[in-house]
């Protein structure tokens, strides 16, 4: 018997989903990914919590973590336990402030911001990018001598982000990160579960 284990974030961007946002939402919320971070960073403080309350509500229907990006005061009036913040936002983050949230993480470039993101408490981090994405464009991707080495820097969970695909995924996973990120390709597949499926790590029992 196979069984799917689900190590695979969801990182949003509104500005390329195909159809209509919360119902993208609401696709990748039932194929049951490990999270949907809400990274619409760009937006007002007041339309992200209005938005950060849909997304929320949608996460908790089906049972999936639900990560908010940036805003602090959002997830503190919504009551979201988990909070993904850029390095710099994350420094400036009081011991107070941190202990409000179960989980926090940012993203990292280097080994040094990996070992820096676990000295301030975060309890993951992603790491990107690592092959050539559009999102990046011009940008060559860091690679897996350079994942594997934040792998092996940090005692937290690692999640790779760039570029990943259906083709390259096993050789991500090879590389001892906990899982994968995937922002683009979710947000503009024609077929949420294929795409999802086609990533999942599979194990026999």
């Amino acid at each position: 018997m196979i069984i799917f284990m689900s190590d695979v974030i969801c990182v949003t961007n509104r500005k390329l989903c195909i159809e209509l946002f919360t119902e993208r939402i609401k696709k990748i919320a039932k194929a049951h990914p490990k999270g949907i971070i809400l990274r619409e960073k760009d937006m007002q403080p007041e339309a992200y919590i209005k938005l950060a309350s849909e997304v929320m509500d949608i996460c908790k229907k089906e049972g999936v973590n639900c990560i908010l990006h940036s805003f602090t005061g959002a997830a503190k009036e919504l009551g979201c336990p988990n909070i993904h913040l850029p390095l710099k936002q994350l420094r400036a983050l009081s011991r107070a402030e941190k202990i409000e949230f179960k989980e926090i993480g940012t993203s990292c470039h280097s080994v040094e911001e990996a070992l820096e993101a676990q000295k301030l408490g975060c309890t993951y981090i992603i790491a990107g990018h690592i092959f050539e994405t559009d999102c990046k464009k011009g940008l060559p991707g860091r690679g897996h001598e350079f994942l594997k080495k934040v792998c092996e820097s940090v005692e937290i969970p690692v999640y790779a982000i760039g570029g990943i695909s259906p083709e390259n995924v096993r050789e991500v996973r090879r590389d001892n990160a906990a899982g994968i990120c995937l922002m683009s390709s979710l947000m503009t597949c024609p077929d949420v579960p294929e795409l999802l499926e086609s990533m999942e790590k599979k194990d026999e029992i």
